[in-house]
C-alpha cells in the first residue's frame, strides 16, 4: 500500500469510528501519521498569496526562508541562508545560500531561484506576476533589485533602511517556491505546491484534508513523522468531539471551555505566549463611526473583562491598543484599556447624535486567531445593546469572511471581528492602519482609519535602525491610535494545542507557526 492510500484510509477510519462512537478515543491513527485538526480549510498553499496563519501552518513544513525563527524565540537565525552581510548605510543585504538544496521536484535551490521569487512578487512585469496576488508583498515593498551575483549569493538593494526585513524573510510570504513549478503550473500553483522543506506535497482533497509527506531527500535532519495529513474541521465543538475519540493526534486553538477535558495522561496541552490581538475593526468611512465620539463608545460599553474571563476562560488579556504585549520593547505599557463604562458610552453617543443607531456586524464562525467568535460577537452585540446601539450580526464562513472584510467595509458593514498574529511591530499597524493601506491600495486597513501623524510615525519606525527610536516611535503610534479608536481593542490571546499521548516532540512557536519537523508519532 503507497502511502498516499495509506493517509487516506486513515482518515476514513478514523472519522468511521468517530461517527460510530464520538465521545470515546476508539479511533486508531496510524503510526508515523500525525493527523491535525485545523480550524478551517486553507485558501491556498502558495505562500505569496495567502495571509492566514491557518494556511501558513501548513506552508512552513512544506517550504523554507532564507532566514527563519530560532526555536521558542522571534530571533532570527539561518534558514537556506547560511549567512549574510548588512551595508553600513543599512540598503543592502547580501546571502550566502545554504549549498546542495533541492526543491521537491528535483531542481537547485540557488540564487536564481531566489531572484525568480522576488521578481514574480514584486515586478508586474514578470512573466508569472498574475499567478499572484500577493497580498503581503507589501513586507518587501522596499526592495528595489534582487540579484544573482553567482549561484550561492543573492543581493537585495532596498530604497531605504527597513529594519523588519530579516524578519519578514522568516515569515511565510518570505518562503521560496520551486520556479520550474511556478512555470509548469501558473495560476495553479496553488493548489500543486512545491517547496525545499522537510515535507513534500501529496495531496489536497477540497474540505477533506491536505497530505503531506516526509521528504527523503532533505537537506537537513529528517522529519520526524513519515506524513502529516491536515483535516479542515471548522466547528471548535467537533474538532473538540474529535480529538476525544481519537480521529485526530492534535488539534490548534482549543476552545477554553474545553481545555478541561484534556487533562490526565492521554493529552498533553501546550501553551505558548505570542504577539496576538483581537479587535474590532470599525467602519470609519461612513455611518455611525465616522464619528470618532462613537467609535469611542463602543470601546467603553463592552465589557472586555467579562469576555475574557468568562467567554474565554481567563485564556486572554484584555488589550490596551494596537500592539500586543508580546512585544515588549515596542509596547507602550503605559497605556491603560478603556474600562467598562456604559454611561461614559451614553454620554458620547448623545454628544455624537447616534442614540439607538443600527449597526451591521460581520462575525465569523471561526478562523485562525479568532478564539470563539460567535460567543464574543453576541457578547459584544449585547453590550451595545445595553447601550442602546442596535446590533444586526451577520456570520460568514471563515474565508468568506475574509472574502467580505478585507476589500473593505463601506457599503457593506460597520464592524467585523478580525485576529492578528504577527512577527513584527511594523506588520499589523503598517498594513492595517496607515492611509496607504485602505483596501484600494491593497492594504488590509478595511475600516479606512486615516491619521497623517500615525502614518509619518509609521514610516518612520520601519527605516530606524535604532530598536530604541524604533519603540518611541511605536509608543507614541500607540497613544494615538488607541485616542482616535479606529477598532475596538478586546483580546490578547495566549495559544494553545491538545495533542495525544502519542505525539512527542511538540511545542508551539511564538510566531504562531506550526513547525511539524522534529514531531514524532508512536
Amino acid at each position: 500500500m503507497t502511502l498516499f492510500n495509506w493517509t487516506r484510509r486513515a482518515v476514513i477510519a478514523a472519522g468511521a469510528a468517530i461517527a460510530l462512537a464520538p465521545m470515546a478515543a476508539t479511533a486508531q491513527t496510524p503510526e508515523g501519521v500525525l493527523i491535525v485538526g485545523q480550524v478551517a480549510e486553507p485558501k491556498s498553499l502558495d505562500p505569496a498569496a495567502v495571509t492566514a496563519v491557518n494556511d501558513f501552518r501548513i506552508l512552513v513544513n512544506l517550504y523554507e526562508g532564507l532566514t527563519r525563527y530560532k526555536p521558542g524565540t522571534l530571533e532570527v537565525a539561518p534558514g537556506l541562508a547560511e549567512s549574510w552581510e548588512v551595508s553600513e548605510d543599512g540598503t543592502e543585504y547580501t546571502f550566502k545560500l545554504r549549498e546542495g538544496v533541492t526543491f521537491h521536484d528535483g531542481t537547485p535551490f540557488n540564487a536564481e531561484a531566489v531572484k525568480f521569487n522576488f521578481d514574480r512578487m514584486l515586478k508586474e512585469d514578470h512573466p508569472f506576476h498574475n499567478t499572484g496576488p500577493f497580498p503581503l508583498a507589501f513586507f518587501f515593498s522596499s526592495v528595489e533589485e534582487t540579484t544573482a551575483v553567482d549561484d550561492t549569493t543573492v543581493k537585495f538593494k532596498l530604497s531605504a533602511p527597513y529594519a523588519p526585513f530579516l524578519s519578514n524573510l522568516a515569515y511565510p510570504t518570505g518562503l521560496m517556491v520551486s520556479p520550474a513549478a511556478v512555470e509548469a503550473g501558473g495560476a495553479e500553483f496553488g493548489r500543486a505546491p512545491v517547496g525545499t522543506g522537510p515535507f513534500k506535497f501529496v495531496e489536497w482533497r477540497a474540505n477533506e484534508a491536505v497530505v503531506i509527506d516526509k521528504y527523503e531527500d532533505y537537506w537537513g535532519e529528517p522529519a520526524g513523522a513519515q506524513a502529516v495529513v491536515f483535516r479542515p474541521i471548522e466547528d471548535a465543538n467537533t474538532r473538540v468531539a474529535e480529538m476525544i475519540a481519537g480521529g485526530i493526534d492534535m488539534m490548534v486553538e482549543v476552545p477554553p471551555t474545553a481545555l478541561s477535558q484534556f487533562q490526565g495522561d492521554e493529552f498533553n496541552v501546550v501553551e505558548q505566549a505570542g504577539p496576538h490581538v483581537w479587535f474590532l475593526i470599525l467602519n470609519a468611512k461612513e455611518g455611525p463611526m465616522a464619528d470618532k465620539k462613537v467609535r469611542q463608545a463602543v470601546n467603553y460599553a463592552i465589557n472586555k473583562e467579562a469576555i475574557v474571563n468568562d467567554v474565554l476562560e481567563g485564556t486572554a488579556e484584555v488589550a490596551a491598543g494596537p500592539t500586543p504585549p508580546a512585544f515588549a520593547w515596542a509596547y507602550n505599557d503605559a497605556l491603560s484599556p478603556y474600562p467598562y463604562d456604559p454611561e461614559k458610552a451614553k454620554a458620547l453617543l448623545a454628544e455624537a447624535g447616534a442614540e439607538g443607531a443600527s449597526l451591521t456586524f460581520y462575525v465569523t464562525e471561526g478562523g485562525s486567531g479568532m478564539l470563539d467568535p460567535v460567543a464574543m460577537g453576541t457578547a459584544i452585540q449585547a453590550d451595545l445593546a445595553a447601550v442602546g446601539l442596535d446590533v444586526k450580526i451577520e456570520t460568514y464562513e471563515w474565508n468568506t469572511f475574509l472574502g467580505n472584510v478585507n476589500p473593505g467595509l463601506e457599503g457593506k458593514a460597520d464592524m467585523a471581528e478580525m485576529a492578528w498574529m504577527t512577527n513584527d511591530p511594523d506588520t499589523l499597524p503598517y498594513l492595517a492602519l496607515r492611509t496607504d493601506a485602505w483596501p484600494e491600495n491593497g492594504g488590509f486597513n478595511s475600516g479606512y482609519y486615516s491619521n497623517p501623524k500615525v502614518d509619518e510615525l509609521l514610516e518612520s519606525a520601519r527605516t530606524a535602525i535604532d530598536q530604541e527610536e524604533r519603540a518611541a516611535l511605536y509608543k507614541e503610534m500607540q497613544e494615538i491610535v488607541q485616542d482616535d479608536a479606529p477598532w475596538a481593542f478586546i483580546a490578547n490571546w495566549k495559544q494553545n494545542a491538545v495533542t495525544n499521548n502519542r505525539v512527542e516532540n511538540f511545542s508551539l512557536e511564538p510566531s504562531f507557526l506550526l513547525q511539524l519537523e522534529k514531531v514524532v508519532k508512536k
